[in-house]
């Protein structure tokens, strides 16, 4: 047996590799050799095959993890030289797979069905994100969003082939995209089934690549789209843009788009909900006597009415004042927060006037006190 060559190595990546890169690598040796490009070429099929075999077995977390520990001997019953070889009964490392042969997967004795390679499939979703205003959010908006997107190949019709030309149905699966292998095991041969390699799963070959999107149906363009925020939308929520995501594959439908919204903080109001609170300072006087005051609100200015005696953090709720709620004509609340400003700086005559103001509260307080206990007095006699 020809001895193999390390997996790391045939896909010219290191040991610690992330997911990726070995997709990357995987990809770029994939059309560098594919049959597809290279007809009749022995040694690029060749090539190919043993870029399939190192990325399905890197790929998989388990295989990947035998691999690392026991070389080509944990993932291939084969190597070794069979039974009582350097494998062991042919490769026991690789039990796992031989027993999800035989209870699941798509192989074990025929028993599973795999769906049509070439049946229409739904394209990717996209993700993007915008950032607007505090009141943007509150009122809605307009706005352009760029996003690059893979939309049917205009010159192909979607199907890879060149103009004239149509894909073939692959005579190595005739269509299915899998072909079944039998494999060697201590229980006997098992017959399993694998992606065919000579069209990836696709039960197509195309013999005549689009020269526009390299035979895949699709290309890679940046558009922008004009997008309606509705009125209401928090600060990191997602707003979706249905069928504008990548082109569906084989005449399927379109990915969308999932717009993540931030929300700019703003100076002046604060958001809970679809209610909005405010902080309103007030002057000594006017929370002692009272006052119409002048309250900013995300619809514009609001009177407010405020009584006599007001302490600080007192809370008055404005009803229906708040942000409009999503798809719903109703609104939140909107509160006002006091803060009482105390005068600093007095002169001497403001000073004293405000220590006679005092004691005359505190004399009328007095009084009203000594009434009520009099009263109560006369009351209990």
């Amino acid at each position: 047996m020809a001895e193999k060559r390390d997996y790391y190595e045939v896909l010219g990546v290191s040991k610690g590799a992330s997911d990726d890169e070995l997709k990357k690598a995987f990809r770029k040796l994939a059309k560098q050799y594919h049959p597809d490009l290279h007809p009749g070429d022995k040694d690029a099929e060749e090539k190919f095959k043993e870029v399939n075999e190192a990325y399905e077995v890197l790929s998989d977390p388990d295989k990947r993890a035998r691999y690392d520990q026991f070389g080509h001997a944990g993932v291939d019953p084969n190597y070794g030289g069979g039974a009582g070889g350097a494998g062991g009964f042919g490769g026991f490392g690789d039990m796992g797979d031989i027993f999800d042969s035989i209870f699941g997967g798509f192989g074990g004795f025929g028993g599973g069905r795999r769906s049509d390679p070439n049946a229409p499939r739904r394209g990717e979703d996209i993700k993007s994100s915008v950032i607007i205003d505090f009141m943007d959010a509150c009122k809605g908006k307009s706005v352009n969003i760029k996003v690059n997107r893979a939309q049917r190949c205009d010159a192909c019709g979607g199907t890879g082939a060149a103009a004239g030309s149509s894909p073939k149905t692959c005579p190595d699966c005739n269509g299915r995209g899998t072909v079944r292998v039998t494999q060697r095991t201590p229980f006997g041969n098992i017959a399993q089934t694998t992606t065919c390699n000579r069209c990836r799963g696709k039960g197509q070959i195309i013999e005549n690549p689009c020269p526009v999107c390299g035979g895949q149906g699709r290309v890679r363009t940046s558009v922008e789209k004009e997008i309606e925020i509705p009125a209401g939308i928090d600060d990191g929520q997602t707003l979706r843009v249905a069928g504008e995501g990548n082109s569906g594959i084989n005449g399927g439908p379109n990915g969308d788009i999932h717009i993540n919204v931030t929300v700019r903080p703003d100076p002046l109001f604060e958001r809970d909900g679809y209610d909005v609170w405010t902080d309103i300072p007030l002057t000594y006087t006017q929370a002692t006597l009272g006052d119409d005051i002048t309250v900013p609100t995300v619809d514009g200015k609001v009177t407010y009415k405020v009584p006599e005696g007001t302490q600080t953090g007192t809370v008055f709720r404005l009803r229906g004042k708040g942000i409009k709620k999503i798809n719903r004509p109703d609104h939140g609340d909107h509160y006002v927060r006091v803060n009482v400003e105390v005068p600093k700086n007095l002169s001497r005559e403001q000073k004293q006037k405000l220590k006679e103001f005092e004691q005359s509260l505190t004399d009328k307080n007095y009084a009203k006190r000594s009434s009520f206990f009099d009263k109560l007095k006369k009351k209990f006699k």
